[in-house]
C-alpha cells in the first residue's frame, strides 16, 4: 500500500525510473525544452526546479556536488551556474511551464512541452498574433474591352 507516499512514480523499476527523470532533467537543462508524456514531465518538474534553486543560492562549490547528483551532463551543470543563475536571480521558483501538445500516435499517451519560462528566443506559449491584411490600393481593376466591329 502507498499510505502517507505522496511522491509521483513512473511506471518503471527504481533503477530505470531515477535514470529515466536524470536523463530528462539534463536535456531540459541543455536544450531548454522537452517534449514527454504529461506523466513524465509532472515527475521531472520537481526535480528541475529544485536543481535550478540549489544553483541559485547554495556556495558554488557544494552546489557543483549537490547538482552532479542529479544532472548527467558537466555543461548541463556548467550551464546552471553561469547562465541560469543570472537569468533567475529575481524569481523565487515556478522556472518550469508544461504546454499541451496533443497525443501521441502509438499508444494515445498525452505529450506535453517542458520548457524553461523566460529563455531567450523561446515560445513563451501564447498563441502567435496574426497579421492583419492590408488591401493593396495600386490593383488594377478589369474591365472589359470593347471592340470595334
Amino acid at each position: 500500500m502507498r499510505h502517507r507516499n505522496h511522491s509521483k512514480r513512473l511506471s518503471q523499476k527504481p533503477h530505470h525510473a531515477r535514470l529515466i527523470q536524470r536523463n530528462l532533467v539534463t536535456s531540459l537543462l541543455l536544450y531548454e525544452r522537452v517534449r514527454t508524456t504529461k506523466k513524465r514531465a509532472s515527475v521531472v518538474r520537481p526535480l528541475v526546479e529544485h536543481v535550478l534553486t540549489i544553483g541559485k543560492t547554495a556556495r558554488p562549490d557544494l552546489a557543483i556536488r549537490r547538482i552532479n547528483e542529479v544532472v548527467t551532463d558537466r555543461n548541463a551543470c556548467r550551464k546552471i551556474l553561469e547562465v541560469f543563475k543570472d537569468r533567475y536571480k529575481t524569481r523565487s521558483g515556478g522556472y518550469t511551464r508544461m504546454v499541451p501538445v496533443g497525443m501521441r500516435g502509438g499508444d494515445g499517451a498525452k505529450l506535453v512541452d517542458l520548457m524553461l519560462v523566460d529563455g531567450v528566443g523561446i515560445d513563451t506559449g501564447k498563441p502567435a498574433q496574426k497579421k492583419e491584411k492590408t488591401k493593396n490600393p495600386k490593383r488594377r481593376v478589369k474591365t472589359p474591352s470593347v471592340s470595334a466591329a
